[in-house]
Order: C-alpha cells, then sequence, then structure tokens
C-alpha cells in the first residue's frame, strides 16, 4: 500500500528538508520502502545520512506547500528520538527510520527503512474529499514535467469543485497555492518552448 506522507531529513550542515513521499508501507511490519528520484534533496540527505522520519498528517496545506518546494514559515519541529532527524510537531503519528539498503540500479532509487522509533501524536481528523483532492492536486503540482498541460488543467478542473464544496480554509488555500504554481509552470514551459 502507498502511504501518503511527509519526510523530513537533514544535510551534511543540519538543514531540514520537508518533502512529500509515498512509500511503500502496510500496517504492523518494522520497514517501509522509499522511491525518491536519485534527483531529490530526499535522497541526497539519506546518502549522506541514512535516518530522517516519515510522519502521518492531515495537513494538507503542508503536503502542498512541500510538493512546490515553498514551506514557509518553517512548521514546528522537534527533535526526533532516536536518530538524528526532526519530528513534527503537528504530525498524527511519526517514524523515526534508518536506511538499511539501497538499490540505485533504476530512476526511482528504493531504499529499505527499518523503523526505530515511533511517535503518536495526535488524532487524524478524518476522511474528507476536499482533502484527498488537494493531495492528488499536490502529487500532480511534482509532475508538471511529466504530464500534459492540458491532462492537468482537466484533473484540476475536476478537483476543484471538491475542495470548494467540502474543505475549510487550509484545503482552499493549499489548492490556490497548487493552481498557481502549476500555471506558472505551464506558462513558463510554454514560453521556454516558443521559437525565438
Amino acid at each position: 500500500m502507498i502511504l501518503e506522507g511527509i519526510v523530513t531529513t537533514e544535510d551534511a550542515r543540519g538543514h531540514v528538508n520537508i518533502a512529500p513521499m509515498g512509500p511503500q508501507f502496510e500496517p504492523g511490519q518494522d520497514h517501509f520502502l522509499l522511491k525518491p528520484f536519485a534527483t531529490a534533496h530526499t535522497y541526497a540527505n539519506l546518502v549522506q545520512h541514512p535516518e530522517g522520519v516519515l510522519h502521518v498528517t492531515d495537513d494538507v496545506l503542508l503536503f502542498a506547500q512541500a510538493a512546490i518546494g515553498l514551506v514557509e514559515p518553517t512548521p514546528a519541529l522537534m527533535p526526533a528520538a532516536r536518530v538524528r532527524g526532526q519530528v513534527l510537531v503537528d504530525a498524527c503519528r511519526a517514524y523515526e527510520f534508518r536506511i538499511a539498503e539501497v538499490d540505485d540500479t533504476q530512476d526511482r532509487v528504493r531504499m529499505r527503512a527499518a523503523i526505530v522509533h515511533t511517535w503518536s501524536q495526535r488524532d487524524f481528523f478524518g476522511f474528507n474529499r476536499a482533502k484527498h483532492a488537494v493531495i492528488e492536486a499536490a502529487i500532480l503540482a511534482t509532475r508538471v514535467h511529466l504530464i500534459s498541460p492540458a491532462e492537468i488543467a482537466s484533473e484540476y478542473q475536476r478537483l476543484e469543485p471538491l475542495v470548494r464544496k467540502t474543505g475549510g480554509r487550509d484545503e482552499e488555500q493549499a489548492f490556490a497555492i497548487l493552481s498557481q504554481y502549476v500555471q506558472e509552470q505551464t506558462n513558463s514551459h510554454a514560453h521556454k518552448a516558443r521559437p525565438t
């Protein structure tokens, strides 16, 4: 099963990277599989220092910001208990991990992460169509270089009513920043493609 979560890692200088990730994760297991791109900050950080924290959260605004690299302000963090890393204070659950195995023979690196400590911080809010729509929009925003602008626009048109009808302020803000980002990226790619 793919679990949409947020991973925090640190670089060699201790700077925290906050990134959405969809690891393969089965409840009750003592490990999970991360599959970052070899160009991702998460991968570079885990190569330098093979420890981090996977978070389960219902904060879709943070998902949206992390997906496009605009996590401002930085959310509240606290030191992890068993690894060198940071835990998002407002996460529902967190799993501290160490990388046990790496297979870098494909574009998507496969990193087996052993869970070394688990946090349970607060209840999950619950299911909501707007939250799911924002997660889908965030995933699409990370793939603007892979999916046609028309296909992304069509999906955003399908997702927007779900956010408008069932979301709150955070979901609406998250969808708005993602929409703006996708539009800017689409315009940028279109401008670069025009002959001069």
